[in-house]
């Protein structure tokens, strides 16, 4: 199994698992509290996974330029902005809706690479991306509309809408994130992703950081005090992105992002085996047309 294959699944693992574990810091801390300690307790998470890497595989860190910060930042700001117009998706009672067009984001990418950066590929690989993605699309709106006429007034609703815009914003940051790590001189792209993971969490905690000092400063205090939930979900939160990171510096992002929607299987086998819910006919359907645009994308490569 390809090393990318092998990062993206364990990925979409580790983003369900935390996603579960923030459920608890709901009514604990607001929605930028919760969001900075993704990135405060995941920098020393990711320092430890440089240290450790260097320990028992070896190399050499890379030289950082003002280029790569650029590059790390931009895929900082871009999750902050993405993740923010998920949240504004959610607000307008479109919860499903917001997420299912959220993640159009492999779609996107591969558009924006093909158009600004080359990027072509097989039309095996184009199918299967539109396919995962479809259905994406089907699990999050199955019962929620019966016609295309439906799906269509959907598309129009404000959460869509903001759904979208947040699909295009996890693409740019995905993209800037792979360009970061290909701009590094290091040999290894696993050593280059794991030294882009620290950076851009250091950026996303200045960044998010400073907008919580200036707008919630009484927030602050709570995010020591949770340290027990919030050290499992940065830790998690670094794993997965680690595991992202690790994806895009050997494969382009739109087939990586394709490949990551068996993070909705990842759901699914977690709402049957662990809450006990019953899978529906829509479930299945929807978990085996992803499986198979996965399967697609991976002949395609």
């Amino acid at each position: 199994m390809p090393i990318w294959v092998a990062a993206t699944l364990c990925a979409g693992l580790f983003q369900t698992w935390r996603t579960a574990l923030q459920q608890k810091l709901r009514g604990q801390l607001s929605v930028n509290a919760a969001a900075v300690v993704r990135y405060l307790y995941g920098v020393p998470v990711g320092v430890l996974l440089v240290t450790l890497y260097l320990t028992f595989v070896g190399g050499q860190l890379s030289t950082i330029s003002w280029l790569y910060l650029v590059y790390a930042a931009l895929g900082g700001l871009g999750q902050i902005l993405g993740t923010n117009l998920l949240i504004m998706s959610f607000g307008h009672r479109g919860f499903a809706v917001g997420t299912a067009y959220s993640k159009t984001e492999a779609v996107q990418a591969a558009f924006i690479a093909l158009i600004f950066l080359g990027e072509s590929f097989a039309p095996l690989a184009w199918l299967g991306i539109a396919v995962s993605v479809s259905g994406t699309l089907y699990l999050s709106l199955a019962g929620r509309v019966s016609s295309w006429r439906e799906v269509i007034a959907a598309t129009m609703q404000p959460s869509a809408i903001y759904g979208l815009g947040a699909g295009f914003a996890f693409a740019l940051c995905a993209l800037a994130i792979r360009a970061a790590t290909q701009s590094l001189d290091g040999p290894d792209p696993t050593l280059r992703a794991l030294e882009t993971l620290v950076v851009i969490n250091m950026l996303q905690t200045l960044m998010q950081g400073g907008w919580l000092v200036a707008t919630e400063r009484r927030s602050i205090p709570q995010l020591f005090s949770t340290w027990r939930s919030s050290a499992q979900v940065g830790t998690l939160s670094a794993l997965g992105s680690a595991c992202w990171f690790t994806g895009f510096a050997y494969a382009p992002v739109a087939l990586v992002r394709a490949v990551g929607q068996v993070e909705i299987l990842f759901t699914l086998l977690f709402s049957r085996f662990f809450l006990k819910e019953r899978m529906k006919r829509s479930d299945v359907i929807g978990a085996l047309t992803v499986v198979a645009g996965v399967v697609l994308v991976l002949l395609g490569r």
